[in-house]
């Protein structure tokens, strides 16, 4: 038991660390750009399916 709370409270320093340092808003805001983007590629391949689809069935 003793040794999960050591790998815990490791885990926690290093989180500290990015979390103070300011590279959790800076993660923050590529996770945001790379959400949309994948958000409107998403949107896109339904698109291209769905008029693919279209094509096929007639």
């Amino acid at each position: 038991m003793l040794h999960w709370a050591v790998v815990f409270f490791i885990i926690a320093i290093i989180a500290a660390v990015f979390g103070f340092g300011g590279i959790a808003t800076a993660a923050a805001g590529i996770a945001k750009l790379l959400f949309y983007l994948f958000l409107v590629v998403a949107v896109v391949m339904l698109v291209a399916a769905l008029l693919a689809g279209r094509g096929i069935t007639r």
